[in-house]
């Protein structure tokens, strides 16, 4: 797909329908965590089915938007990295948890900043306001990746820092580059150690 300029209704409906697409797919990616993976603790399969009905409020709450502007979900080209690693980690929820949460859907802790900057000035607040919604939102869904990424390390003897290189490198994930959103991350439940990793 040609690059849209922002400027245009077409850029910015193609912009809101690219984050739509990954809304959609984190719908699909927290109900599947619950189906596939038995024998987790109860809140386990409580927190991602949180998750999937926040995730399907942005996923809406964007659509609406597109609407919007005379554009619908489907109307454009999608990716489909998300989905990508979820086939990848299906034997495994603790790959799963380290690297759909935790990196895929952590990128957009870093990315989301910079995306709410270029709708507002484009004179978009609506999208703005929605990113904003969607950030604090996805603070707390990285941070349930954290949890329970940390608590299957946990059970199975495992050492998280190590354990998670280690993961990345076997079912190659992406490279994490920056700009970081350090404090986001913070909240989310990355302590300093990983934090530093980053950083180098």
């Amino acid at each position: 797909m040609k690059h849209l300029p922002l400027t245009t209704i077409e850029g910015r409906a193609a912009l809101l329908h690219a984050l739509a697409h990954i809304e959609l797919n984190a719908i699909d990616l927290a109900l599947d965590i619950v189906w596939r993976f038995s024998g987790m603790p109860e809140q386990f399969y409580r927190d991602w089915v949180s998750i999937a009905k926040e995730e399907a409020l942005h996923f809406t709450l964007l659509r609406n938007h597109l609407l919007g502007l005379g554009f619908d979900y489907g109307d454009f080209d999608a990716h489909n990295s998300l989905w990508e690693m979820a086939e990848k980690t299906q034997d495994d929820v603790l790959a799963r948890v380290a690297l759909v949460p935790r990196t895929l859907e952590a990128r957009g802790l870093d990315a989301s900043p910079a995306v709410k900057n270029k709708l507002v000035s484009v004179g978009d607040k609506k999208g703005g306001e929605i990113l904003d919604l969607i950030l604090k939102d996805e603070i707390g869904h990285v941070a349930a990746g954290n949890h329970w990424y940390r608590w299957i390390c946990n059970q199975r003897g495992l050492d998280p820092i190590s354990t998670y290189a280690d993961l990345t490198r076997k079912y190659d994930a992406p490279r994490l580059r920056p700009p970081f959103n350090l404090d986001a991350r913070r909240l989310a439940g990355f302590d300093e150690v990983e934090l530093r990793q980053l950083a180098s």
